[in-house]
C-alpha cells in the first residue's frame, strides 16, 4: 500500500533548515548566531561554577555565585590574558574552557568581519550605491565617444562652482574609471561618478538619479542594432512608473534614418535624437568641394573657444538683420530665432527683428554678446573685391575606401554638383557592396558612378587611377578593421597621395575620414587637406545639445543643402586684395551679397594646427586684416 502522505519533518531538519538559511543570509547573520552561542556558553559555565561550588581562590570555601560566575567566564572568553593568575585547579579548567571558546568565537567574528568589509568594497567597486547628486548630466552607455563628451563637458562646466557628470555602463566601474583617468587629462571642477549597471534595466538606472538630472545623454553602442538599444533605454525613461511628472531633457544618438518614427514615438516628446551617420555624410559631402570646412564645424562645436548662444535684444526690435549685424563688436551675428522658435541662418538682410526674437551669435560665453559695436556703421560697400561670377559646381570626385556612410555621402555630394559631374569609387569591395552600389545609379542624378576594386594603400594602384584628373578626393575608412589599422592604411594612402601630388605637380582637395582623433596629427603630416572624425564630431554634437537642445534648430539649418550654409569664398571677392582693413568692412561688404561674415581662413596658415589650420571664427570687427588671392572668407550664404 502507497502512502501519498509527505512524511513529518523533525525538529532537527527544521532548525538545520532554519540556520541554513539565516546563516546564508549574510555576516551579521553569523554575528548574531556567535553572540547566541557566545551568551549560550557563558551562562553555561556561570551553571558548572554554581553546581560545583567552584571559587576563584584556593583559600575561599565559597563558591562563586551564578553571575559572578558567568562574568568571569565572560572575561576568559574575551580576553584569554586575563586567566594568567588564576588559582585552583577547578576555577583554571572552567576558565580555560571559556578561553577555548573564546579563541573560537573570536576568530569565527574576525573571519566574519573581514568577510562583511570584503563584501562592502566589491560592492562599492561594482559601483550599486545610490546616487545622491542633482543637477547633474547623465550619460547613460559606452562607447568610444564617452572621452571627447566629458571632456567637452568639463569645459562646458569650468565656471560652475559645482558640477558633476554621472556614467552609468556595463563596463566594470573600476575600468570605467581608469580609462576616463586615462584619456581625459584635467576634470577641472566637474566631479565625474561611474557606476555599473544595464541602462536597459529600470532597476539600475534608478541608481543614477535620473528624476534630478538636468540633461540625460543616451550613447549608441558599438554594436549591431545599436539603434535597439537606444530606443528600449529612451522608452525606460520616458515611461517608467518611477519618474518624474517634469520634463526629461533626453539626448540621444540614431544611426538608422529607418529607426526615426520608432524613437520618435517612444521619446515622448522629451528626447532629441540626431541622426549620426546622416550629420557626418552631409559634413563630408560638404567638405568635400570646400577645403577647411571641417575645421570651421569643429570650432563652432566645440566648448573651448567661441560658441553659438541665443539673447533677446529688445533694444533692436523693428530693426533690420543687416542693421543687427553691425550692432556687435566681438560677438558675430548668424541669424534669428523666432516667436514661433523657427531658425533664421542668414535671413534676407531686410527682415525686420520682431518682439520675442532671439538673436543667435558666436560669441566667447552669453553674457559676452553685449551691443557694443559701430550701430551707425557705413553699410555700404567699399573697397570692394573684383566682382565674380559664381564658378560651375562640374566636378570629377574619387572615392578612396568604403564603408556603410559612403552611399549616404555621395547621395549627399549628388545635392551640391552640377548634372554632368563624375565619381569613381575604388576599394577592396565585395559582393554585397557592389550590389548597394549598383542600386545607386537610380538614386543620383547628377553624377555619373563608376566602381573598380583596389588597394588604396597601394601607390602603383593610385598611379593608375591618374588622380590629378580629379577635383576632389574623399578617403574613406574600412570599419570593419581595428581602429588602428584602419586609420593606418588611411594614412598610408594620404602619404602616396601626396607624393603622387608633388611628382606630378598636381593639386586637388583631399577630404580623410578617421576613426581616431589622436591620429590627425599624425594626417598633418601627410598634408590632408580636410580630417573627418565622425565619433569626435558627433561627442561634440551631443554635447553641446546637452547644455541647450534648441541648437538643433541651427545645426539642422546649416547641415542640409537647401538654404543658407557655411561656405568658404575667395576672399578677393569681398575686398581688394593686399589692402589692410579692418572686418566691418568685410561684414559690409558681405551684407551686400546678401551673406553673412562670420570669419576667414589664411591659406598660408593651412598645415598650421597650432593656428587652428588658419581658420578664424568670430573675429573683433576692429581688428585689422589683410588677404592675399589665396585666402578666403567665411560666409553664410544660399550658394
Amino acid at each position: 500500500m502507497n502512502n501519498n502522505h509527505p512524511s513529518k519533518v523533525s525538529f532537527r531538519e527544521k532548525f538545520q533548515y532554519y540556520f541554513e538559511n539565516t546563516m546564508s543570509a549574510g555576516p551579521m547573520n553569523l554575528i548574531k548566531w556567535l553572540a547566541l552561542f557566545s551568551l549560550f556558553s557563558v551562562m553555561i559555565l556561570g551553571v558548572v561554577i554554581v553546581i560545583f561550588g567552584i571559587s576563584s581562590s584556593p583559600e575561599s570555601n565559597d563558591g562563586l555565585g551564578f553571575v559572578e560566575g558567568a562574568w568571569q567566564s565572560l572575561m576568559a572568553t574575551l580576553d584569554s590574558g586575563t586567566m594568567g593568575g588564576d588559582e585552583g585547579w577547578a576555577f583554571r579548567m572552567v576558565r580555560f574552557a571559556a578561553t577555548l571558546i573564546g579563541i573560537f568565537l573570536i576568530s569565527i567574528l574576525i573571519g566574519a568581519i573581514s568577510s562583511a568589509i570584503d563584501e562592502k568594497l566589491d560592492e562599492l567597486k561594482q559601483g550599486r550605491s545610490k546616487v545622491q547628486e542633482k543637477n547633474h548630466t547623465l550619460i547613460l552607455g559606452w562607447s568610444e565617444k564617452i572621452f571627447s563628451i566629458i571632456s567637452e563637458l568639463v569645459l562646458a562646466n569650468e565656471n560652475q562652482k559645482r558640477s558633476c557628470i554621472v556614467v552609468l555602463s556595463e563596463k566594470n566601474k573600476t575600468e570605467a574609471e581608469e580609462e576616463i583617468r586615462s584619456k581625459v587629462s584635467d576634470f577641472k571642477r566637474t566631479k565625474i561618478v561611474v557606476r555599473h549597471g544595464s541602462p536597459l534595466d529600470a532597476t539600475d538606472i534608478a541608481i543614477v538619479n535620473p528624476n534630478e538630472a538636468k540633461s540625460i545623454l543616451v550613447l549608441s553602442p558599438d554594436q549591431d542594432n545599436a539603434d535597439i538599444h537606444v530606443i528600449k533605454t529612451v522608452l525606460g525613461l520616458t515611461r517608467s512608473k518611477k519618474r518624474k511628472e517634469g520634463f526629461l531633457n533626453i539626448i540621444a544618438e540614431i544611426k538608422n534614418e529607418n529607426n526615426m518614427e520608432a524613437a520618435d514615438l517612444v521619446g515622448n516628446n522629451e528626447a532629441l535624437f540626431i541622426r549620426s551617420d546622416d550629420i557626418i555624410s552631409r559634413i563630408t559631402a560638404q567638405t568635400c568641394l570646400q577645403s577647411g570646412l571641417s575645421v570651421v564645424y569643429s570650432e563652432l562645436l566645440r566648448f573651448e573657444g567661441d560658441e553659438i548662444y541665443f539673447k533677446e535684444e529688445p533694444y533692436m526690435v523693428g530693426k533690420t538683420y543687416k542693421e543687427l549685424l553691425f550692432q556687435y563688436e566681438d560677438s558675430t551675428v548668424i541669424g534669428v530665432i523666432t516667436s514661433k522658435e523657427e531658425a533664421l541662418i542668414n535671413p534676407p538682410m531686410h527682415y525686420v527683428i520682431q518682439s520675442g526674437d532671439q538673436v543667435i551669435a558666436i560669441s566667447e560665453d552669453d553674457d559676452t554678446i553685449i551691443l557694443n559695436g559701430k550701430a551707425g556703421y557705413d553699410a555700404s560697400a567699399k573697397n570692394v573685391g573684383k566682382a565674380m561670377t559664381e564658378t560651375s559646381k562640374l566636378t570629377h570626385s574619387l572615392v578612396l575606401g568604403w564603408n556603410d556612410n559612403g552611399a549616404k555621402i555621395i547621395q549627399e555630394l549628388d545635392n551640391y554638383v552640377s548634372k554632368g559631374s563624375g565619381l569613381k569609387i575604388v576599394a577592396d569591395l565585395s559582393d554585397d557592396d557592389i550590389a548597394n552600389i549598383e542600386t545607386m545609379h537610380g538614386q543620383i542624378s547628377n553624377m555619373e558612378l563608376t566602381y573598380m576594386k583596389g588597394e588604396i594603400s597601394d601607390k602603383k594602384t593610385l598611379e593608375s587611377l591618374n588622380v590629378g584628373n580629379y577635383s576632389n578626393i574623399i578617403v574613406l575608412s574600412y570599419k570593419y578593421l581595428e581602429v588602428q589599422e584602419s586609420d593606418a592604411k588611411t594614412l598610408i594612402c594620404l602619404l602616396h597621395l601626396r607624393n603622387i601630388c608633388e611628382q606630378f605637380d598636381k593639386n586637388f582637395n583631399i577630404v580623410t575620414e578617421m576613426l581616431d582623433l589622436k591620429n590627425r596629427e599624425l594626417g598633418v603630416v601627410a598634408k590632408a587637406d580636410d580630417f573627418i572624425v565622425g565619433d569626435n564630431l558627433i561627442s561634440l554634437l551631443l554635447s553641446q545639445l546637452s547644455e541647450n537642445r534648441t541648437l538643433k534648430k541651427v545645426y539642422d539649418e546649416l547641415f542640409k543643402s537647401e538654404g543658407s550654409e557655411i561656405y568658404l569664398k575667395p576672399a578677393s571677392r569681398y575686398i581688394q586684395t593686399g589692402l589692410e582693413v579692418d572686418f566691418y568692412n568685410i561684414v559690409a561688404n558681405a551684407a551686400a551679397l546678401n551673406e553673412t561674415a562670420i570669419g576667414y581662413r589664411y591659406t598660408a596658415m593651412s598645415d598650421d594646427m597650432d593656428q587652428n589650420f588658419g581658420v578664424k571664427i568670430n573675429p573683433n570687427k576692429t581688428s585689422k586684416v589683410t588677404f592675399s588671392a589665396d585666402d578666403f572668407v567665411i560666409v553664410l550664404s544660399e550658394d
